[in-house]
């Protein structure tokens, strides 16, 4: 899933680590906000109303629950844990080394696809 970040001079301070008009990867829907790797590589929870949908290809290999609300959570195998990002953001190796392999895997994926 793909999205765009939009033109809203009034959040752009709130939201800095973000530049307008960027395209960027989800990597998790969290109560319906989104979860990406920001300008500074932080992998942040941001709300919907922030992006335009570039594409909303959810990976078929994404766990997808729906909560009480009807609110939706996605995210792949490997990063759907109940309290996956608080571990890393704690610092635990474990969460951070996983993290990190997903990302290498995403990043060899997508120059595969590159390469076809």
């Amino acid at each position: 899933m793909k999205v765009k970040r939009r033109i809203n001079k009034e959040q752009q301070p709130e939201y800095s680590d973000l530049t307008i008009g960027r395209v960027y990867s989800v990597i998790g829907i969290e109560a319906d906000e989104y979860r990406l790797l920001n300008d500074v590589s932080q992998p942040y929870l941001y709300p919907p109303d922030l992006f335009e949908v570039f594409d909303d290809t959810i990976p078929l290999d994404w766990e997808i629950e729906w909560g009480e609300e009807g609110e939706q959570y996605a995210y792949p195998p490997e990063l759907n844990s109940i309290g996956f990002f608080e571990d890393y953001f704690d610092g635990q190796v474990e969460a951070i080394v996983t993290f990190h392999r997903y990302l290498q895997k995403q990043s060899a994926q997508r120059k595969l696809a590159i390469a076809e």
